[in-house]
């Protein structure tokens, strides 16, 4: 980010206190008990942290050492010398503390009708199963597992199976192209895939067994292939000695329905989720056992307010950090009820999340900027018709919640009542790092509030190191974690130097996204520093010009990015998602150039704004914009890798309005600067 600053000239002036009903019970349940725990967490963060571990956890043994750190290496190990399992953190405990007949998981499949549910004993029983079979498959404690399968319950069943054997297990999103799930099983060098048939999203059936056989041709660790019947295809190809069904594996009667757990090391890996960050290589992240589960249970508990018989649901795919914590190990580690969807939010109707949300009585639901942003572009008639008063929490999470879809969430699914927690956190991170406590903080739309107890967060410049003094006034710049926490990852899967580049600029855990700390200490997230644009030497956020589009009512959504300027060294560039109902002209882009003007001012209007049906997004609906900046600088042919798009045939109509808008703007574009440049130059130079 050099030196300059990134601007932020978007206030969001509206603030809301948190609700008086449900506090009293609340785990926190007001301002006065949230300082007296972030005061805890400062004065002894070790003290803090042991407590939590002990108050959340069944430990075999306890730790000889809350935190080892080595400084110069960044090398942080968590309750050194303690002994758990995630497994039996998450099952076996359970049993024997009430529990026992509670639903664990709740499984809605793609039709209406197809619903399972598992108790915890029932969750119990095929864990044990599936342990004891990948046990028979000669799968021992710190061998690798990739799980390439679809949103069932075969998915949690395997990956709480891995961990009660000690094996880590890698989940492969299965909407992943080729490349992607190769690199990924070669990356993790694993003994053993766990697949489906086929994947069922919107109607139609992707098949996995018939996509993956070409892949492990060139995937030699791999010995055997287990694959669940999901879709009921009758024509899987299964290789002799190497593949087995799911079914057939299970229903050997020598299995045994009770198989012990392994003690496992604190520190030793529970998983390794690849995460693609801004460059689309595939980056392995490796988890703790210990430290990752206690800050996933930790977290779950205080920003969910989790209660016993919550009925909870992350919309996230497993194949997600957010399905990993908050899909199933932070819920199931507080005995709590976690539900999994197997659709889509608009497939066969935009009403699927409120049906589910009556259907199942849902106490929490939390999801990503851009479904209700999704949603909202198909209107408020799709929410009226359900009873949504079950719902008491609203999460987010994924992405900058711009302040226009804040309010639509907060009034049209939460009766303008309801706390929406809004979390920043990222793979690496483990959990959510800053967050409102939903009883407790006032809230802003727009920010995620503050960091959470124990979360050492700032906002650093370029020749900063982590104990400058950065308390005074408004500021921006690299938001940075500048002590350890025990959710941080374990490491980067054999690449020393990726997991030291986190590390290189600050001395300190560098996130790579922008963020604005206002005079209360609230942080606003600018986005990737990445997708900052430099106009004219003004250092713009991209988050704050999509959230002045966003909030305009012909906008569904927008992604902003840098496009190369000859005089000003970087112009703005918008993809625009239009509302249904709303036709693309030309009254439509002048009136978009005029709300960012208005709002933001002049040097903020984009130089182009190109209308998209649809924007490249991975399926945990994260908008992937080093393609559309490429894109909008005349690159179309290598914009690197695809794998992670869930629908990669978005790019082609991109490309052509890209070339189209270029084509004829040409010979308007220099009367045009020179019929506004004077006024923009001088706009710019008051702001300046």
């Amino acid at each position: 980010m050099s030196q300059e600053r990134l601007t932020t000239l978007l206030t969001e002036q509206r603030s809301y206190l948190p609700p008086q009903h449900g506090k009293s019970s609340a785990w926190v349940c007001g301002s006065e008990e949230a300082e007296a725990l972030y005061r805890a967490a400062l004065d002894d963060p070790n003290d803090f942290w042991a407590a939590r571990a002990s108050q959340l956890l069944h430990w075999f043994k306890r730790w000889d050492k809350v935190l080892e750190a080595d400084e110069e290496r960044h090398k942080y190990r968590w309750f050194t010398g303690a002994k758990l399992n995630a497994s039996f953190n998450c099952i076996d405990r359970h049993l024997f503390s009430g529990r026992r007949n509670k639903a664990a998981l709740i499984w809605q499949g793609e039709k209406e009708m197809d619903v399972r549910c598992f108790t915890y004993q029932m969750l119990y029983t095929e864990v044990c199963r599936v342990a004891h079979a990948l046990s028979s498959l000669r799968i021992r404690k710190g061998d690798r597992v990739a799980l390439y399968m679809p949103m069932i319950p075969e998915l949690v069943i395997a990956m709480l199976a891995c961990a009660r054997i000690g094996a880590i297990h890698t989940t492969i999103f299965s909407g992943y192209a080729e490349g992607g799930v190769r690199s990924r099983i070669q990356g993790a060098k694993a003994k053993v895939v766990i697949t489906a048939d086929a994947a069922v999203r919107a109607g139609k059936l992707k098949p996995l067994k018939a996509n993956l056989d070409p892949i492990l041709e060139k995937c030699p660790s791999v010995a055997h292939v287990v694959v669940v019947n999901h879709a009921d295809l009758y024509d899987v190809k299964m290789t002799p000695n190497r593949d087995i069904w799911w079914h057939d594996l299970i229903e050997d009667f020598t299995l045994d329905v009770d198989f012990p757990c392994e003690s496992m090391d604190a520190n030793d890996p529970l998983f390794l989720l690849h995460t693609s960050g801004s460059t689309g290589k595939p980056t392995g992240i490796m988890h703790s056992t210990g430290g990752y589960l206690t800050y996933a249970a930790h977290t779950t508990q205080w920003i969910f307010d989790m209660r016993d018989d919550d009925v909870h649901w992350c919309t996230a795919d497993i194949g997600w950090i957010t399905g990993h914590t908050y899909g199933v190990y932070g819920p199931l580690a507080l005995g709590a009820t976690t539900m999994m969807f197997e659709g889509v939010p608009n497939w066969p109707k935009p009403d699927r999340y409120w049906r589910m949300v009556e259907k199942f009585r849902v106490n929490i639901l939390y999801t990503a900027p851009t479904v209700i942003r999704s949603l909202m572009r198909m209107g408020e008639a799709w929410t009226e018709r359900y009873d949504l008063g079950t719902l008491r929490i609203l999460g987010s999470v994924g992405e900058p919640m711009n302040p226009e879809a804040w309010h639509w969430y907060h009034r049209n699914i939460g009766g303008s009542e309801l706390p929406i927690v809004d979390t920043w956190w990222q793979t690496e991170t483990g959990g959510a790092m800053i967050s409102p406590f939903p009883y407790a903080t006032k809230l802003k739309p727009g920010s995620v509030t503050k960091p959470l107890p124990g979360v050492d967060a700032a906002v650093l410049r370029d020749g900063q190191t982590p104990d400058m003094d950065t308390s005074e006034g408004r500021r921006s710049g690299h938001l940075v974690i500048r002590k350890p926490w025990p959710g941080m990852m374990l490491g980067v899967y054999n690449d020393e130097e990726k997991y030291q580049s986190y590390f290189q600029r600050f001395g300190c855990y560098e996130s790579g996204d922008g963020a604005e700390v206002d005079e209360d200490g609230y942080f606003w997230i600018l986005g990737r520093i990445d997708d900052s644009i430099n106009v004219s030497g003004h250092r713009l956020s991209t988050a704050e010009i999509e959230a002045v589009l966003a909030s305009c009512p012909e906008v569904a959504e927008a992604a902003v990015v840098p496009m190369p300027h000859p005089l000003k060294g970087e112009g703005i560039y918008a993809y625009v998602v239009t509302r249904d109902e709303v036709p693309w002209s030309e009254d439509v882009r002048k009136k978009l150039r005029d709300t960012v003007r208005r709002d933001i001012g002049a040097l903020a209007s984009p130089e182009y704004i190109q209308f998209a049906e649809a924007l490249p997004k991975t399926c945990s609906g994260k908008v992937i914009r080093r393609m559309l900046r490429k894109i909008a600088g005349g690159t179309y042919d290598d914009l690197g890798d695809t794998t992670a798009l869930a629908k990669p045939e978005v790019l082609k109509p991109i490309i052509f309005g890209h070339q189209n808008l270029m084509l004829g703007q040409h010979e308007t574009a220099s009367a045009a600067a020179e019929e506004h440049g004077q006024e923009k130059d001088s706009t710019a130079e008051k702001q300046d």
